[in-house]
Order: structure tokens, then C-alpha cells, then sequence
């Protein structure tokens, strides 16, 4: 396992955002660890496979719970993607007078009142859903939620953890193991004070009002009741068996729900081929559209596989032909008719694009020759991307990042973009299929997703595609716009957002 995570994280210290850096693995709040792929977590048939592994952490205040979650992850080893949610990010937003008494120490934070349970079931639900989500972001110097939000989307194990993780029913129905840090109350005191006079600047007298006044109680009425629904209870230090046992029951039950991706899909044409050779699929058959083969294109081709080329000639003919694919893929999107007036005071009739949003989603590396062609089509489009490699001993593709455009992060607005796809080139097509999921998990419509390739092996993916995956007509559309797209299933389309840290 990487000593290191790639992480975005919070200073409780400073309110505005710190920027993406590397940092050691004491850093608990929202990490994700990316030091290792993604594999696919969808099957032949492009449906999901299984959800997120949650873990509920709950104790009282400075019982070791970030600890247990830090050792949790350590223990794991090389996990694809792990996120710690803290119920911190979700304190409600404060009128200006609960401002003020936090800023007394007159406010109680401990309390499940002053915790918006809703919304923390509501996003822990939806990456447990593998859908992508948007968590709050909470300043403790200004006792206030912020109105930025953390972008998050493609865990595999989820850890929530907080004092109060076990008190809220729905929260529990979310857990696939349920956890109670225990501690004594002596030394959850002296970790609290350390802990404020350090890092939060607070005074003695001031950590001990407010421990008696709210902590306490708050112990004592809700957190401990909450350890009768534990499935194991870990005392705060010295827990090295019970972090052994716990890691070695998550990777059982991550190792029931794994499925071989490509291994499928091989036996299932096998089979097929055991009926005797498949016949080739047509153009119409693929739901194919493809540039028409005109003298000026198969020029294009001369220069491009010609030996004697020039590096230079070859990037500037295959500008040009990335260039003619965005032109033609615009051809596919929706567009109405409106009046203007030219210059000279004449009406008439035109029309422009009708979309609410359009972006591009590179998958890199492959990708990158296509985004010069769709910048110069059309101007300030939005640009996101997708890591997708092959897993050197399985060939697995698996998912490294995830950067997405505002317009796909927020669901609502997912649903109504159109995107160009963008994949220069095309072999098994084992990286297409997961980049199509990733948009259908974050609410892409399956219609508004145009995928923009040179196309290099046609009976290797587009056939095996149309065996395997579910091919989509859409209604609604003009016969003779011939749209038509390649997606996995829908029914994960409902899968929004998740993952990665921004």
C-alpha cells in the first residue's frame, strides 16, 4: 500500500478550501485513496454488479475513531478508491444568533439537532449507490456551513465516521458493518484538551465548560446508547486484532463481490462462436455514422500512413481529420430554428444549437489529438477526463481519475448535458465501455452521449459491443438524424456522483 493518499482535505484553521497536494495518511477528514485503479464495478451486460462497502464508525469525542479508520485503511492495503465521510462536514447552517453563541462556546455541537441527518444519509446513500454526490463543506472558523461543496464519486469502501454515525436509524439501514470505538472517559478528556488548546486554540477553562456542559451529556444520552447496535466494539488503543479482523471481513466481502469483466465477456463469445462464425455487422446494423469517404478524406489517410511523413505533416493532418469528426458529431445534436436580422436589416430564418449544456470528456491519453479538433469547433467548450489503463496482469481496465465539468458534477444538470466523448483510438473498446459508465453514473442521459473516434477495430469492439452491451435507439428523434448511441444498459443511469476528489 502507497505510504501517501491524493487528497483534498479541509484545515479546520483556515476557511478557504487547500489545494490538492500529497500528504501523509494522518490526514483523516474526506480522503481518498487513489494509489491504486478502480476496476470495473458493472458487469457484461453493463449493469452494476454491487454497492459501495460502507463502515459506520461512531464513539464518543476523541475515543480514537479517525484513528480506527486510519489503521482500517492501512490494513486493507491496496484498495481502489476509500473515502472517509466526517459528520462534521454536515452541521447545519446557523442563524446569525447560533453564530454568535458558537463563537461563545455556547452552542451544542454534540447535540443530533445541530447534525442535518437527512443530508448526510442522502449522500452517503448515493455513493453507496456508486452515484456521484456533492458533500458540505463546514468552517470552523467561522461556525458556518460554506456554500462550496466537495465533489465525490467512485468509492469502493466508504467510511463514516462521527459521534454520532449509529444514532440516526437511516444511517444505520446504509452500514454493511457497524462499529463502536470505545474509550475512557478519562482519557477521551485529555486527547479533547490536547487536542483544542493545539489545534483550535481554546483555553482549559473554556474546553472543560464546554465538555461539561454539552459533551457529557451528549455521551451519556446519546452516543453510548448508540453502541448496542455495533456489530464489534474496538477499544480506542491497543485494537491491533480487532483492526486485523475487521480488514480481513471487508476483504472477504469485497472478494465475493468481484466479477472479471473481460473473462465474461470472452466466455459469453466463445459461446457464440461455438454456434459457428458471427456474421459481420453492417454500418446500419452498428448504428454507425461515419465521415463520407471523399477524396479530401482518404488525402488525409494518404499523408497519415505514409512512412515518409513528417511529424510535423502528421499532427496537422490529424488536426484536420479531428477537425471534419467534431464537425460531423455536431450534426448530431439538437438544434431549433430562430429569426435574426443581418446586417443590412433583412430578416431571416436560422438556427442554433438547443442544448442547455455541452462539454467533452477526454479519455486519456488516447483522447488528446480529438480535443484540438472539438476547441476549434466550438469555442470555450468545457474540457473533463478519465484515467483509464489496463491492469497489467488481468488486462482489466481500471479507473485512476475522474475530472468532470461543473455541468456533469451536478446531477440535475447532468441530465439535460450533451458530451462529446472523445477516444482517438480503439481496440477491445475496454475503456470506452467504462467511460460510458461513468457518465451514465453520473445521470448522463444515454442519448446525449456522442462518441467521437477514429475507429480502428471495428469487429473487435462495435460487434462485440452490439452481443453484449444493449444498444439504444432513442424515441423522439428524426429517422432521418440517424441518432442513435452505444451505451451499457440503462437502469445505472441512475447512478450519479461520486468519487474522486476534485
Amino acid at each position: 500500500m502507497s505510504d501517501y493518499l491524493d487528497v483534498h482535505f479541509r484545515d479546520r484553521s483556515n476557511p478557504k478550501p487547500t489545494p490538492l497536494i500529497v500528504i501523509d495518511t494522518k490526514v483523516l477528514t474526506n480522503t481518498i485513496l487513489k494509489s491504486h485503479g478502480r476496476p470495473p464495478w458493472y458487469g457484461e451486460d453493463g449493469q452494476s454488479i454491487s454497492p459501495a462497502f460502507v463502515i459506520g464508525i461512531a464513539g464518543g469525542s476523541s475515543s480514537g475513531k479517525t484513528h480506527v479508520a486510519r489503521q482500517i485503511v492501512r490494513a486493507l492495503g491496496s484498495i481502489p478508491a476509500v473515502v472517509i465521510m466526517s459528520q462534521d462536514s454536515f452541521y447545519k447552517k446557523h442563524t446569525p444568533e447560533e453564530v454568535a453563541l458558537a463563537f461563545t462556546s455556547r452552542f451544542d455541537f454534540d447535540h443530533p439537532d445541530s447534525i442535518d441527518m437527512d443530508l448526510f444519509a442522502a449522500c452517503l446513500s448515493d455513493l453507496k449507490n456508486l452515484q456521484q454526490t456533492n458533500i458540505p463543506v463546514y468552517s470552523f472558523t467561522e461556525h458556518q456551513r460554506l456554500e462550496e461543496t466537495k465533489y465525490l464519486y467512485g468509492a469502493t469502501i466508504i467510511i463514516a465516521e462521527g459521534i454520532l454515525a449509529l444514532h440516526d436509524p437511516e444511517m444505520r439501514k446504509l452500514y454493511d458493518l457497524k462499529i463502536f470505538v470505545q474509550a475512557d472517559s478519562d482519557l477521551m478528556l485529555a486527547r479533547r484538551i490536547a487536542r483544542d488548546t493545539k489545534e483550535r486554540g481554546r483555553s482549559v477553562d473554556g474546553i472543560l465548560e464546554q465538555y461539561l456542559r454539552y459533551v457529557k451529556p451528549s455521551y451519556d444520552n446519546f452516543v453510548l446508547p448508540s453502541s448496542r447496535h455495533a456489530d464489534i466494539i474496538v477499544p480506542g488503543k491497543n485494537n491491533a486484532v480487532a483492526i486485523e479482523l475487521i480488514s480481513t471481513h471487508i476483504r472477504r466481502q469485497l472478494q465475493q463481490r468481484s466479477r472479471h469483466f473481460r473473462q465474461k465477456i470472452a466466455a459469453s463469445l466463445k459461446r457464440s462462436l461455438s454456434r459457428g462464425p458471427p456474421r459481420e455487422l453492417s454500418i446500419d446494423e452498428l448504428g454507425l455514422t461515419v465521415l463520407e469517404q471523399t477524396p479530401q478524406l482518404k488525402g488525409i489517410y494518404t499523408v497519415l500512413r505514409d512512412r515518409t511523413s513528417t511529424r510535423q505533416d502528421f499532427i496537422f493532418f490529424t488536426d484536420r481529420l479531428a477537425t471534419l469528426l467534431v464537425e460531423k458529431a455536431m450534426e448530431m445534436l439538437p438544434y431549433r430554428e430562430v429569426n435574426i436580422e443581418t446586417p443590412v436589416g433583412v430578416q431571416t430564418q436560422g438556427k442554433v444549437i438547443d442544448v442547455e449544456s455541452l462539454c467533452g470528456v477526454t479519455i486519456l491519453r488516447s483522447g488528446g489529438p480529438l480535443e484540438q479538433g472539438l476547441q476549434r469547433v466550438i469555442h470555450d467548450v468545457p474540457i473533463g477526463s478519465l484515467l483509464v489503463q489496463s491492469d497489467s496482469n488481468t488486462g482489466e481496465p481500471l479507473l485512476f481519475q475522474v475530472r468532470m465539468p461543473e455541468c456533469i458534477r451536478q446531477r440535475h444538470r447532468a441530465v439535460n448535458t450533451w458530451v462529446f466523448l472523445l477516444d482517438a483510438q480503439i481496440g477491445t473498446g475496454a475503456s470506452g465501455f467504462m467511460a460510458i459508465r461513468v457518465l451514465l453514473d453520473h445521470g448522463v442521459n444515454p442519448a446525449h452521449i456522442i462518441f467521437v473516434t477514429f475507429l480502428v477495430a471495428r469487429n473487435v469492439w462495435l460487434e462485440n459491443a452490439k452481443r453484449h452491451v444493449a444498444f439504444l435507439d432513442e424515441d423522439g428523434f428524426d429517422d432521418a438524424q440517424q441518432h442513435k448511441a452505444w451505451v451499457v444498459e440503462p437502469g445505472m443511469g441512475q447512478i450519479g456522483d461520486r468519487y474522486y476528489l476534485n
